[in-house]
């Protein structure tokens, strides 16, 4: 005679879904044609905060097609701002999320930035909690990554390159938990401001000579 089996409930469904990591985020974002700021947003969900610091950011690192900075510097500066504030949502005006991203762009991005991803998802992890997992260290991260992102934003000669490295690493840190990510990214903070103040200097150096010299001063 069958003997009926106790019954098992699915531990599984009581499990939350685990979160997707950033080179599926990058991944899934779709290269078939131009998309507006907006339409990239909605897709990734508005509270990727971490994920959207990093995609707006790195592509100031990358080669990438004339005129990036001018299109994702704005809607990186409102992100950090909102970050710092502790909004749990993002808001962005009509006027930014009708900015639109070209295919070229998009394709250039995911395909150098996927493969970097993959690797760096190998030691990421979450660790030192104390410096990435409350809302007053989310918002030390947004106190530091605005002033950065004003900097992309400004038409400031080789003032590019660090300041975006360091918003991808306290992004990453922010989307991973990873708090090492998010003290490299501190010190990264720390270096570019201090090479933007040195090249801001020579440059005063450089034009206050170049008209003593012109003038006979």
């Amino acid at each position: 005679m069958h003997q009926e089996q106790p019954f098992q409930p699915d531990e599984s469904a009581d499990k939350p879904a685990k979160p997707r990591r950033l080179s599926e985020i990058v991944k899934s974002i779709s290269t078939a044609g131009d998309l507006t700021i907006g339409q990239l947003v909605d897709s990734l969900g508005e509270r990727a905060f971490g994920a959207l610091m990093f995609i707006f950011a790195v592509p100031n690192i990358i080669p990438t097609p004339p005129g990036t900075s001018a299109i994702l510097g704005l809607p990186l500066v409102i992100l950090t701002w909102q970050v710092l504030i502790g909004r749990q949502s993002l808001w962005l005006p009509a006027l930014v999320r009708e900015r639109r991203i070209s295919r070229d762009m998009l394709q250039t991005f995911v395909n150098k930035v996927t493969p970097v991803m993959t690797r760096l998802e190998r030691v990421l992890r979450p660790r030192l909690s104390l410096i990435v997992n409350s809302n007053a260290a989310e918002r030390a991260i947004g106190l530091v990554a605005f002033p950065l992102a004003l900097i992309l934003f400004l038409p400031i000669p080789f003032g590019n390159i660090m300041p975006a490295a360091a918003i991808a690493c306290l992004a990453l840190g922010l989307a991973e938990r990873d708090g090492l990510a998010v003290g490299f990214g501190y010190v990264l903070s720390l270096a570019s401001v201090a090479v933007l103040a040195a090249v801001s200097s020579a440059l005063y150096i450089a034009v206050v000579a170049f008209f003593r010299a012109l003038f006979g001063l």
